[in-house]
């Protein structure tokens, strides 16, 4: 009796094997990708220490937190609550899981979640740094409960919903699919972006700092992973091999 897999059965089993793998492909202009990097973070950085005590955008929030009542009111709470932390980390998690269990490819799941975990999270240094406030809710015509007292500058959620879409079209192979996961990816960036200044819980220039900030570490981040982190796995399992394989 024969258990090999029908034709169909071995073309979804290579399209699962096949997801995300760009994600593991050699880098390519790397010179380009730290220096891009580097003066990212500096002028995000510099940025937020210039305007951190102003609130020249502060109209922008206002005018568009006026839309917030009805349906766009619980639809923008509902993007904010979605991506909160606890539940952003979770849905990372799962998402590996179900990457892992198509690929079946242990260095593509790891590279996916590095790549959107410390793209994020490295974000929570410049917050600190920065420390500006929030806008002003008793100004608003529709303040957001509960308040949300922690840094402004930039923000955690734009910065992973950034750091997701960027690592999901890096992994894909250049061609349609790539420019279509862009656009696709840009969109759902900008809308969910609006909402955040919609809720009045971040200014503009929060959000345009987090948007910058995810397309130009997420391909440092994962550089540094594959060339770096893989690398060392794998020349650590080599020098392991040939230590076991040397007779004494």
């Amino acid at each position: 009796m024969s258990f090999a897999p029908n034709p169909s059965e071995e073309s979804r089993l290579s399209a699962g094997r096949e997801l995300l793998g760009a994600l593991l492909a050699p880098t390519t202009h790397r010179a380009r990708i730290i220096w891009t990097a580097g003066v990212g973070i500096v002028i995000i950085l510099v940025v937020g220490l210039v305007i951190r005590t102003g609130h020249f955008d502060f109209a922008v929030v206002k005018f568009f937190n006026g839309f917030h009542n009805g349906a766009v009111g619980s639809l923008t709470n509902a993007v904010y609550i979605i991506f909160e932390p606890v539940s952003a980390i979770v849905g990372t998690v799962v998402l590996t899981g179900i990457i892992l269990a198509l690929t079946r490819n242990l260095r593509v799941a790891s590279t996916f979640a590095a790549t959107i975990a410390a793209t994020w999270l490295s974000l929570a240094v410049v917050k600190l740094v920065v420390h500006r406030l929030r806008p002003d809710a008793s100004l608003l015509p529709f303040p957001f409960k509960p308040a949300q007292i922690d840094a402004s500058y930039p923000s955690g959620h734009a910065a992973f919903i950034t750091a997701l879409v960027v690592t999901i079209v890096l992994g894909l192979g250049a061609g349609r699919s790539r420019w279509l996961a862009g656009i696709i990816g840009g969109l759902f960036i900008l809308g969910a972006s609006t909402a955040l200044v919609i809720d009045g819980v971040h200014f503009p220039s929060d959000v345009i700092a987090s948007i910058i900030w995810g397309i130009v570490v997420a391909p440092f981040v994962r550089m540094i992973w594959v060339s770096g982190v893989l690398r060392g796995v794998d020349d650590a399992r080599s020098r392991r091999r040939r230590d076991v394989g040397q007779p004494r």
